[in-house]
């Protein structure tokens, strides 16, 4: 059996997180009582009629605080049963979401009279510490769209063939921000830029010729023979320390040149001694 956990603040796309996993084969319910959460793994368990079934919650700040504040022995109790749990998520700031709210004129779950927005927003903080602390993978969704949103999850949850911790090599570029829920960030905006080079500006380093300019350079080299050794050093013992998710940001400075190059081939050298290795480009469109 698999179970996801989805939660975070309200407006930060749990919604979207459950129309995907149902899309992919989970059933799913949403605001869950968090109480509930052993019940409902133990009858999952036991009454399915699917070899390996497939459950998505969503447990937010809905729930009664005093379930939420339990949530750690909650969770501790249902991976007793040897269920495979991930804990995902979601959040953006706080701008995002305020802005979020304004525009689908929907009423927070916390706010009353007596309660603005915005304090409902940090009030829910507060309360969805315990899931945040526990949180297997954390996503912040404040620069992305919904089909962004919809191949993050699809890419991070569903992409696992088997388990063990996923290694996540993305690209971006520093002028759209840095990644917030990155764990390793590398900045080659040192390197050689192919963006001077007019032949190559509108190309990416998915091309061969940006491929071929940046090989050439030896301290693009340099700078990749650095890197692997660090992480064909260290992955492994995030691995072992029982990490589920683990993401390494590459950036340059706009994401299309010379951070798209290094994390294709981070990539691809790693997957030859990891399991479960992802690449992906953030701002590559």
């Amino acid at each position: 059996m698999r179970l996801i956990i989805v939660s975070g603040r309200s407006g930060s796309g749990k919604s979207t997180a459950l129309d995907v996993l149902e899309d992919n084969g989970y059933y799913c319910i949403d605001n869950l009582p968090a109480g509930l959460l052993p019940e409902l793994a133990e009858r999952a368990l036991i009454h399915t009629e699917l070899s390996q079934p497939l459950v998505a919650v969503s447990i937010d700040a809905r729930n009664l605080p005093s379930h939420l504040s339990r949530f750690p022995e909650l969770l501790a109790e249902v991976r007793s049963r040897h269920i495979q749990c991930d804990v995902l998520y979601l959040d953006a700031d706080e701008e995002t979401l305020l802005k979020r709210f304004s525009e689908t004129r929907r009423r927070h779950p916390l706010s009353s009279a007596n309660r603005s927005l915005a304090e409902a927003i940090n009030d829910e903080t507060s309360l969805l510490g315990p899931i945040a602390d526990l949180a297997d993978l954390k996503v912040n969704t404040t620069n992305l769209n919904l089909y962004q949103l919809r191949d993050t999850i699809k890419l991070r949850l569903l992409n696992q063939p088997e388990p063990g911790t996923a290694f996540l090599v993305e690209s971006f570029g520093f002028k759209r921000g840095m990644p917030v829920d990155a764990d390793l960030v590398f900045d080659v905006r040192c390197l050689p830029n192919p963006y001077w080079k007019p032949e190559l500006r509108a190309q990416s380093g998915l091309d061969q010729p940006v491929a071929e300019y940046l090989a050439a350079q030896p301290d693009v080299e340099e700078m990749f023979q650095d890197i692997s050794s660090y992480l064909l050093k260290w992955l492994p013992r995030f691995a072992a320390s029982n990490r589920a998710y683990v993401t390494i940001a590459i950036g340059c400075t706009g994401g299309h040149h010379r951070s798209v190059y290094l994390t294709e081939r981070l990539g691809k050298t790693l997957q030859q001694s990891l399991k479960n290795v992802q690449v992906r480009h953030r701002d590559l469109s």
